[in-house]
């Protein structure tokens, strides 16, 4: 059957969907919820860390962490860093707070960043589920953010947003925006009813899922929208087990709007501008005009508005469309997304040597 005509409803989302991925996305809004009951129950205290907040996570258990300094934006008193990998910035110590975060509780990377936290003398928070970074927390004192089990680590976006904003404000980096995130919830339940299965066949997720269908996606969006970006890029990978990219405005007008000229010569590309329109007025701008251009070699060109009134809100409306818009697409593939088998084959052959 056509991708175009085929629909979407709960019966051909399940008959991909193995594991109940769409079920857990849609749970955004109890999810965000829950994260802030979770961080009072870990019963984490201020920390004055002047020197800001470091964050040590990898993969889906960072992406709240990326989410969040987008949130925070210039409301950020102190830094607020990602950092991805085995070693800490030179500066952590004992004035930054390492918020290490893994879902697993045994990403080697996040707990090689811990122990490394620990030789350094910095204040720390934990956000796991359990493994070796539970156990090395919790024989330290180190509080400890309990997440629910049974998700995949990139499902369990609300909670690693929202510990990632508490953790920013208990280290005095940022104000607590809680209100926000109550907010943003009760947005998620609205638009998890529209833009779900059981909601319209041509609702925003549905149709921009078949407007993309073969084709290798580039997402792009300046300031809250650039960190939506990199979601749906993320999530298009692991999701739909495509490749997909993304890129940031206003960088890539000094760049990569060189490339869309040649683009359509070399393979079928689509350009996603993900448009937030509190952004500065110059990104808006920017993002019309780049639109324009990218369309000399992309087809289609999608434009999304996020919805809501705080960042935290326009924030949440972009990720979850995107959380959807990829589910879609695995199950137009015929793709069941919780298969992440290169991820599988990569640990696996870490694990060895």
């Amino acid at each position: 059957m056509p991708v175009q005509t085929l629909v979407l409803d709960r019966e051909t989302v399940s008959a991909v969907d193995s594991t109940g991925q769409f079920d857990e996305v849609l749970g955004l809004s109890e999810h965000l919820t829950d994260a802030l009951w979770r961080v009072d129950s870990a019963g984490a205290r201020p920390v004055d860390a002047t020197g800001g907040v470091i964050v040590a996570g990898m993969g889906g258990s960072a992406s709240g962490a990326r989410l969040a300094v987008a949130a925070l934006g210039s409301r950020l008193r102190r830094p607020m860093w990602v950092s991805d990998g085995y070693v800490l910035p030179g500066w952590a110590g004992p004035s930054t707070l390492v918020f290490a975060t893994s879902y697993s509780g045994n990403t080697e990377e996040t707990l090689a960043a811990y122990d490394e936290a620990v030789a350094r003398s910095a204040p720390r928070l934990v956000c796991t589920t359990g493994g070796g970074l539970a156990e090395r927390a919790r024989a330290q004192g180190v509080p400890v953010v309990p997440l629910p089990g049974g998700f995949q680590p990139r499902a369990a976006i609300g909670y690693s947003l929202v510990v990632a904003l508490e953790a920013a404000a208990l280290a005095g980096a940022a104000p607590f925006v809680r209100d926000e995130i109550e907010a943003a919830a009760a947005l998620a339940a609205e638009l998890a009813a529209e833009w779900g299965p059981d909601g319209s066949e041509d609702s925003e997720a549905k149709s921009i899922a078949r407007a993309l269908h073969g084709t290798v996606p580039v997402i792009a969006g300046a300031e809250v929208a650039a960190a939506a970006a990199y979601r749906w890029k993320c999530q298009f990978n692991e999701n739909a087990e495509l490749p997909a990219f993304s890129s940031v405005l206003p960088e890539l007008s000094h760049n990569e709007v060189v490339g869309w000229e040649a683009a359509r010569a070399l393979g079928k590309f689509s350009y996603v501008s993900l448009e937030d329109p509190a952004s500065h007025p110059r990104n808006v701008l920017r993002a019309d005009l780049i639109a324009d251009i990218a369309a000399a070699g992309a087809s289609p060109v999608v434009r999304v508005t996020a919805r809501g009134e705080t960042p935290v809100e326009r924030l949440v409306s972009l990720v979850l469309l995107g959380d959807l818009v990829t589910l879609y697409a695995a199950v137009l593939r015929g793709a069941d997304p919780v298969d992440i088998p290169a991820i599988d084959s990569l640990k696996a052959a870490m694990a060895e040597q």
